[in-house]
């Protein structure tokens, strides 16, 4: 047991710090657990120990420590929720959310109260049946521009955005990877999983009460940290980084091209385009030839130009360099915003170290991660999920960033690969899924699976997609977790968390431990993965209850809810991450229009899990 409490003390640390990965965190966990059982059970056999601690060993089985160490691979919640992701990525390649988007984004003019409406209320339901980060990213890019054209910060309109996915994906059973996992480990414990719409009363009082608070407290609350830009280039605050230099006849530059030109000097210069003969270039420009009367646009900070101008003979060109003129190098726009998305290639790396530049054929001007504007030195930044950069690239790059899974492009882009006539076709597969799973008694994970094969076979997904569906990193991270879990039950350590959960409220009413569950749960949920916090905490909500004498499956619910309710912190969901950068927020900002929100939803789920199913045991 010692053992195991330390290693989910390392593991909490590892998840709330991000030190790595949180799906290579969850791996080391199960390897750990792997590494230590053929160990401790020779030590038994020795003598060595007074009682053997078999971790993965669950008493009165005969199932060996290694099929359960690697059982998260072979859970139902790891395989439907990776179909899940799939049933979610042929909905999102028809473009149907986006044209639900549009029709409402013609109806809300430049009313505020209008728009966030429309957003929290297209939101809420269509994270109850796609996966709820699939849904931010997918409406980030309309919500951004509803904004602009309305004069009203996105930054009012992209938290409720996160805040209403995660309570709306309360709706149903498939709504979170977190709800699919909760119900496998009720299956488990209780015997007892989740059906499709087993709480949606719950979800649907839930919603409405989120969406009160974010119409009227949390509109007051929700910071406007990002302008209605007027051009890009004013909200990155560029004005001071983008000069536009001529070179002169004597230059030494002239003749060479312009990657030799760069690694020439170690300064902090990026070459954005060329203008030549009234011709403006974009990328690849190394290996333009410099030429006498080029124009370049620089970005580069003052004292590093004035560097630059005494040692390669260039003049600054008076002008100042606005969206306009870095956009004339076509009739569409080329200055983009790109949010680091989930699951991204470039997490981890550096501009240099993954070769942006030369990869995508783009320009980063400028890089922001929350309220922090980074414009200098941007190569030597290591990025996260939820980074903002400021890109410039002419319209096919643009393209082919906006399909790469790595990015969410946060402007509404021309997509004219939108299989618009599949649109029945995969509204009616996952209609089937819940269908089959609600109303038969065909496993949700059969149904999911039946589901995205139906996806390819009718063509809404082409095979080679499959794998660029699947968040592959939840998926590890479900699989690492999971051994965990059952560590922790099996070596008594649920028990133990439990009777001190009991003891430090003793005598109180049943529902009150009920609300304290929840809220040690939404703590920790805003903390760490909220599929880490599930697994740990059902088995110590379900010990408690039993000690307690009241209805176990009551606690399980509380523990759903909670968990999938990360307000409080931007690194407590990946919605929350998804939007800190696009809206400019400060990390205080989440606790400021989160924890009031937090503490409405422990007193309303509360009292609906109290009505609804009652805290007799049954």
């Amino acid at each position: 047991m010692a053992f195991v409490f330390l290693l989910i003390l390392v593991a909490l640390v590892l998840f709330a710090t991000e030190v790595v990965p949180v799906d290579v965190t969850a791996i080391a966990v199960m390897v750990a657990l792997l590494a230590v059982e053929p160990v401790t059970a020779s030590l038994a056999d020795l003598g060595l120990l007074a009682g053997p601690l078999y971790v993965l060993r669950q008493p009165g089985t005969d199932v060996s420590p290694l099929v359960q160490g690697l059982s998260g691979f072979a859970s139902t919640a790891t395989i439907t929720v990776l179909a899940m992701f799939i049933l979610s990525d042929g909905v999102q390649r028809t473009g149907i959310v986006q044209l639900l988007g549009a029709k409402l984004a013609t109806l809300t003019g430049d009313s505020e109260t209008k728009q966030l409406g429309a957003t929290v209320g297209l939101v809420g339901p269509i994270s109850g049946f796609i996966n709820n980060t699939a849904a931010v990213a997918i409406l980030l890019p309309m919500v951004t521009d509803i904004a602009h054209e309305g004069k009203i910060s996105p930054s009012k309109l992209l938290l409720p955005l996160s805040y209403a996915s995660m309570f709306g994906g309360m709706l149903t059973l498939i709504g979170t990877s977190t709800n699919i996992l909760a119900s496998q480990l009720s299956a488990e414990l209780l015997g007892r999983p989740f059906s499709m719409f087993e709480f949606t009363q719950l979800g649907v009082v839930v919603t409405i009460v989120g969406t009160a608070y974010l119409l009227t407290v949390g509109r007051w609350l929700v910071p406007g940290r990002i302008q209605a830009r007027e051009d890009l280039t004013d909200e990155f605050e560029m004005a001071d980084y983008l000069t536009e230099v001529v070179v002169r006849e004597d230059s030494p530059i002239v003749g060479q091209t312009v990657q030799e030109a760069l690694e020439a000097t170690d300064l902090d210069v990026d070459v954005v385009q060329l203008v030549r003969d009234r011709r403006t270039f974009l990328e690849p420009l190394g290996p333009k030839v410099v030429q006498a009367g080029d124009v370049f646009a620089l970005r580069t900070d003052r004292d590093t130009l004035v560097e630059l101008l005494d040692l390669d003979g260039l003049d600054v060109v008076p002008d100042a360099v606005d969206d306009a003129e870095l956009e004339r190098a076509s009739d569409r726009q080329n200055l983009v915003e790109l949010v680091v998305a989930p699951g991204s290639s470039l997490v981890g790396e550096t501009l240099a170290s993954s070769n942006f530049r030369q990869r995508y054929d783009a320009s980063v001007l400028a890089l922001r991660r929350g309220r922090e504007l980074v414009r200098q030195r941007m190569d030597r930044v290591r990025l996260k999920v939820g980074d903002t950069l400021l890109v410039q690239a002419t319209v096919d790059s643009i393209d082919r960033l906006d399909g790469n899974r790595d990015f969410i492009v946060a402007q509404e882009v021309e997509r004219p690969d939108y299989r618009e006539s599949k649109i029945p076709v995969a509204v009616g597969i996952v209609a089937a899924v819940v269908g089959v799973a609600a109303l038969t008694q065909v496993h949700i994970v059969v149904s999911a699976l039946a589901g995205a094969l139906a996806m390819v076979l009718t063509g809404c997904l082409r095979p080679q997609e499959l794998y660029d569906a699947v968040q592959w990193d939840v998926i590890f991270l479900l699989a690492g977790v999971i051994p965990l879990g059952i560590a922790l039950q099996v070596t008594g350590g649920a028990d133990l968390i439990a009777d001190l959960f009991v003891l430090a409220a003793p005598g109180l009413p049943a529902i009150l431990v009920l609300g304290g569950m929840y809220v040690v749960t939404a703590v920790l949920t805003n903390i760490i993965s909220n599929n880490a916090s599930v697994v740990l905490m059902i088995p110590v909500a379900v010990e408690a209850a039993r000690q307690l004498g009241v209805n176990a499956f009551a606690f399980v619910l509380a523990v759903t809810f909670a968990a999938s309710t990360a307000f409080m912190t931007p690194v407590g969901y990946q919605t929350n991450l998804l939007v800190y950068g696009p809206g400019g927020y400060r990390f205080t900002d989440y606790l400021k229009v989160g924890a009031p929100l937090q503490a409405v939803f422990a007193v309303v789920t509360t009292l609906g899990i109290a009505f609804f199913w009652g805290l007799a045991p049954s």
